[in-house]
């Protein structure tokens, strides 16, 4: 990505929690920020160089994958995840001056808010209907146009704060108050950042073939070396019924060996694997290696190949590392 100047386009409009994330990226405050109507756009800007990066959502800790996202990255132009971002996520509820709960007939927001917030939704108004939103604050931006055609919205408290015109009547209504949506910002494929022990490595990987076994096959190129799985989630391919691809995020870097093995045996298996990224995680948990997983083990095996295949001897003299290590 260039130093200066950079220009970012994000899920909006303004006051999502999505531009929360983004205003995580150190010098997003002082770059050109876009905001994007839906995921496809925001990443078509990226595709097409109008952006140099977009912030989407990916994942919540209610409702798992943000599947608008997942499809996105998956086909078309390839693009890379740069970085990760976690957001809290709190809720409030909204509506013109004067507009009581019980007069509440009609509520938009966001999906995946709504998924967030349904319990505190049937406890307090039985009878709303629910009306789907591009975001939440687009929902609450709604409220105030001439004629809304719904009575409330569900949206982040600073949307409420800093918009004219809408009254707050409910706060904290998430049924989860431990919610968290995770963010991603992706670029165009580039230069990998360095690995730090605390990363993420994120692919897509078509299903080669409808069989028994074949989502193990896939899974064993993991497991056999090592590698954690922090999320596996299948979608369609919309090619026809029956047809998945798997969305994986994996731990560690391809940069470490037993994960670039990994992705060597996934490619044999399934050569349109697609590679979204290696970055680090945003909580900055490092990972847990076992000692015969570690570079060190890799190195020594592949020398030890080698010197079969030159006639050489082969005496081992390799000892796993005392503890693991990143």
């Amino acid at each position: 990505m260039p130093a200066s100047p950079v220009t970012y386009t994000f899920l909006g409009p303004e006051g999502t929690f999505t531009e929360a994330a983004l205003m995580q990226v150190p010098g997003a405050r002082d770059a050109t920020r876009v905001p994007a109507s839906n995921v496809n756009t925001a990443l078509e800007k990226v595709r097409d160089g109008s952006a140099d990066a977009a912030m989407v959502p990916i994942e919540n800790s209610v409702e798992g994958g943000v599947t608008a996202t997942l499809d996105a990255i998956a086909t078309g132009p390839e693009l890379r995840i740069l970085r990760e971002a976690l957001v809290p996520i709190s809720f409030v509820l909204v509506a013109r001056p004067g507009v009581r709960i019980e007069d509440i007939r009609r509520i938009s927001t966001h999906g995946h808010a709504w998924a967030q917030c349904r319990l505190w939704v049937d406890q307090h108004i039985p009878n709303a209907e629910y009306i789907p939103g591009s975001s939440t604050a687009a929902a609450a931006l709604g409220l105030l146009e001439p004629e809304p055609h719904y009575d409330a919205a569900i949206c982040a408290p600073i949307v409420a704060t800093e918009q004219d015109g809408l009254a707050v009547l409910a706060e904290n209504i998430g049924d989860n108050p431990g919610a968290v949506t995770r963010f991603v910002l992706v670029g165009r494929p580039g230069e990998l950042p360095e690995p730090t022990g605390a990363d993420k490595t994120t692919v897509v990987v078509p299903l080669p073939e409808d069989r028994p076994g074949a989502l193990m096959e896939i899974l064993d190129q993991f497991a056999t070396r090592g590698v954690n799985l922090s999320r596996i989630e299948s979608r369609p391919t919309g090619q026809y019924l029956g047809h998945y691809f798997f969305s994986i995020d994996a731990d560690g870097h391809v940069g470490d060996a037993r994960v670039a093995d990994a992705l060597a045996g996934l490619h044999r298996i399934s050569p349109a694997t697609r590679f979204l990224g290696s970055y680090g995680r945003a909580d900055g948990q490092r990972t847990s290696v076992a000692p015969h997983t570690s570079d060190q083990a890799f190195r020594a095996a592949h020398a030890w190949v080698q010197d079969i295949l030159s006639g050489a001897s082969v005496v081992q003299d390799y000892k796993p590392e005392a503890s693991p290590t990143a």
